[in-house]
């Protein structure tokens, strides 16, 4: 188990994180979400024992991290860190080395991994004659290699297309399943509902939601309508200016609603009647997780730009 217990951390008068406190668990997935410059990867930074609080404490087990701990973890970092010039198997040797792995058990983990990810071809090839995206899967692998206990993964997604995407989300929901403790950071509000068992939002340093997903979009309420129909959208621009809704996705057929200030289900209707021939879904569900996102950080901060709050890895 990771815990993150009352962590602050200052460069200077600037307080990047503030009293923050939240647990990763074995078995279960944390999203950690934020605006940008929020301070998420200062908190990543001091989870895998790069950046050392202030004030507070992080604990892994039932010690304080430190080098010893970090041999039993797997930091992926937003910024990626292959070496350009190494062919892809002498690289995640060297990288299963630096974490104590025997070479004859290393080499059979490579091809394992590389041909579980599709990239055992790759493995004479070097790093700077790959795409991104295989580059990407490279670092994926270097990260899991000597099957740490806790996985910290910043941005695992990056440059990947969405089968390759898939494929690396099928690895983190085995590994959670296997009982890894793991700690993903991602501005992609679908792959947080995908894969995310907890969340933990934070905003200007501070947390501003923290808990089990399912718990935290009941404790929002049922305020958001799918709605599909056939005519003018020109309604959902009425909606909007009003102030009585937000609209999420949209299109000539299909809209998201989020509800505000109170308004009720049924205005609505009463706004969408006059310009739609036929609606063939009026559905009032829990709140997607971007809403979430943006109504909490509108609330500590006041009125925000969306773009201002899009979640994103800072």
């Amino acid at each position: 188990m990771l815990s993150i217990e009352g962590v602050t951390k200052r460069y200077g008068d600037f307080t990047a994180v503030n009293d923050v406190s939240f647990t990763a668990q074995p078995g279960r997935i944390l999203g950690l979400l934020g605006p940008n410059g929020a301070g998420k990867t200062t908190a990543i930074r001091m989870a895998a024992y790069i950046t050392i609080p202030d004030e507070g404490q992080v604990m892994f087990g039932d010690a304080k991290v430190g080098p010893a701990s970090q041999e039993r973890m797997g930091y992926l970092p937003e910024e990626r860190g292959l070496y350009k010039k190494m062919k892809v198997g002498e690289q995640l040797m060297y990288f299963a080395e630096l974490k104590g792995m025997d070479r004859k058990v290393a080499r059979e983990k490579i091809k394992y991994w590389l041909e579980r990810v599709g990239a055992l071809d790759w493995v004479s090839k070097k790093t700077n004659e790959l795409s991104k995206g295989m580059q990407q899967k490279i670092q994926f692998v270097a990260t899991i290699l000597h099957e740490p206990e806790l996985l910290i993964l910043d941005e695992p997604f990056s440059g990947l297309d969405p089968i390759n995407a898939e494929l690396l989300q099928d690895v983190i929901m085995e590994l959670k399943d296997g009982g890894r403790t793991i700690l993903f950071a991602s501005h992609r509000m679908e792959q947080v509902e995908q894969l995310c068992d907890d969340i933990c939002l934070i905003s200007r340093g501070e947390i501003v939601v923290n808990g089990a997903l399912n718990e935290v979009k009941r404790r929002y309420g049922k305020n958001t309508i799918l709605m599909d129909f056939e005519g003018n959208p020109a309604f959902l621009d009425t909606l909007e200016a009003s102030g009585a809704a937000r609209i999420g996705t949209r299109s000539t057929r299909h809209a998201e609603i989020n509800l505000l200030n109170g308004t009720r289900p049924k205005a609505v209707l009463e706004v969408a009647m006059p310009h739609v021939q036929d609606i063939t879904r009026f559905e009032l569900v829990e709140p997607p997780m971007r809403e979430i996102f943006v109504r909490a950080v509108t609330e500590q901060q006041g009125h925000i730009d969306e773009a201002d709050a899009a979640p994103s890895i800072a």
